[in-house]
């Protein structure tokens, strides 16, 4: 545990990894050899609460940025919490383009689509692939914008007409609008530096909790 928290940012999402540092248990050293199992156990639960009040705010932070509903950004946060022996416990944030469907209740008019205060002007919200309805738009239409649409690349072979749709892969004049979460990228280090004043605060309240069953447990001898 030499090094604290931190993260790592990849193309498609970030990871951040929540952990102690020696440091942060120095001043329990003493009470960490008399009762290692108690310590290691308070441990794993401090970094356990931590993970879940970091996807909290990171879900509260995002979905107040992008203006999309929290549910939303929360099923883009996978937990894995400490279990075993292991030391840290990790949360994964995926950054690739949320479906603008999914931020939050989308409603057709005569002029496009409006979703969480977007307007997605000549478009269309239909059951196109999958299982459930999404926001479309022909790519020859003269509102779209590909920054409306990200992941879908009008092509030049065709005409206007013809575009990319990364879903299935081929052709198809339609390209389906999403949210990008580019912007959530800059706040990990903000984010990392937090979690891990929160997991030293917490780690002292079970650090405490786990001595005080100690001392009430020498108490009793």
């Amino acid at each position: 545990m030499s090094v604290g928290s931190y993260y790592k940012s990849s193309a498609s999402g970030g990871m951040l990894t929540i952990q102690s540092s020696a440091a942060d248990l120095q001043a329990f050293e003493g009470f960490a050899a008399l009762v290692p199992k108690a310590a290691a156990a308070a441990q794993r639960r401090a970094i356990n609460k931590t993970l879940g009040w970091l996807r909290t705010h990171i879900a509260r932070a995002v979905g107040r940025q992008e203006r999309i509903a929290v549910a939303a950004v929360r099923q883009r946060l996978r937990s894995y919490p400490v279990a075993g022996r292991a030391a840290s416990g990790k949360l994964w944030f995926g950054l690739n383009a949320i479906e603008s469907s999914r931020i939050g209740r989308a409603r057709q008019n005569g002029s496009g689509v409006s979703v969480a205060g977007r307007r997605y002007q000549g478009a269309f919200l239909k059951q196109v692939y999958g299982n459930k309805p999404d926001i479309w738009i022909r790519t020859a239409s003269k509102h779209f914008n590909s920054n409306d649409y990200p992941d879908t690349t009008a092509s030049a072979r065709g005409g206007a007409s013809s575009g990319w749709v990364a879903e299935n892969g081929s052709r198809f004049p339609l390209a389906k609008a999403k949210v990008s979460l580019e912007g959530a990228r800059p706040h990990f280090d903000e984010w990392v530096k937090r979690a891990h004043g929160r997991l030293l605060e917490i780690l002292q309240q079970e650090l405490n909790f786990e001595f005080q069953k100690y001392l009430k447990g020498t108490a009793n001898v």
